[in-house]
């Protein structure tokens, strides 16, 4: 026996907000990155600068690195997340949804092709690269 599964079924709607909880998981651990990265680069300037060590400041190239990609990580899962959930509706709108497709929550697609995909974003790139300006300078100013 075939159970078909319609949008307003109490199923569909636990597993959809299960993804989106995800998604919204991801977008806030993407968005603690930058945060993070701002204030721990800004601590390296702000000791650096008291020292009078223009040379130390590019330790504080290694944060901005590891939350480049920590960041590009995030941006990935996210991604993939988003298209499992369009898979999901895809599956749901062709009636092809069954039962062992609310046990399964995990991101589609190859996670290294979204990591470089998300890696040229407009949400990553621009930010650490102005980031990574913005440490020069200060090197040449102190």
């Amino acid at each position: 026996m075939s159970e078909e599964f319609k949008e307003n079924s109490q199923a569909v709607q636990a597993h959809l907000t299960i993804i989106q909880s995800i998604i919204q998981r991801m977008a806030t651990n993407s968005t603690s990155c930058k945060t993070w990265c701002i204030t721990i680069v800004s601590a390296i300037l702000v000791a650096v600068a008291d020292k009078g060590k223009p040379n130390y400041t590019l330790i504080a190239i290694i944060p901005i690195l590891l939350f480049l990609f920590l960041d590009t990580y995030y941006l990935a899962l996210e991604r993939s997340f988003r298209n499992s959930y369009s898979d999901f509706i895809e599956k749901l709108h062709k009636s092809l949804l069954t039962a062992s497709d609310f046990f399964i929550v995990n991101p589609s697609g190859n996670i290294t092709h979204w990591f470089f995909e998300s890696l040229t974003s407009i949400s990553i790139w621009p930010f650490y690269l102005i980031l990574f300006a913005m440490v020069l300078i200060a090197r040449n100013l102190l």
